[in-house]
């Protein structure tokens, strides 16, 4: 597993208002729209790894599989921003 991301420095270190300040600047999410999505602290640890994944090097296939085995802490973060951008609930 790749050393953590910038994000996820960043958010280690934050409370739950500035971790949201921070994550929007490198999310196309706003600070508001992260604290509503990601209230619970779990909710915030899935998203960190969620962007660490994405934000790999590795190849597509290589992200499914790391997405897959890790999916019991990315799931609902998965669902949660399908939910909200592309059906619009």
């Amino acid at each position: 597993m790749p050393d953590k991301s910038l994000v996820g420095v960043l958010a280690s270190k934050k409370t739950k208002a500035e971790f949201a300040e921070e994550l929007s600047k490198y999310t196309q999410l706003t600070a508001d729209e992260i604290k509503e999505l990601f209230p619970n602290k779990s909710d915030r640890e899935g998203l960190i790894e969620l962007l660490k994944i994405i934000d790999s090097a590795a190849d597509e296939n290589e992200m499914k599989s790391e997405i897959v085995s890790k999916i019991s802490l990315v799931g609902n973060i998965i669902v949660k921003l399908t939910k909200r951008f592309i059906l619009g609930v």
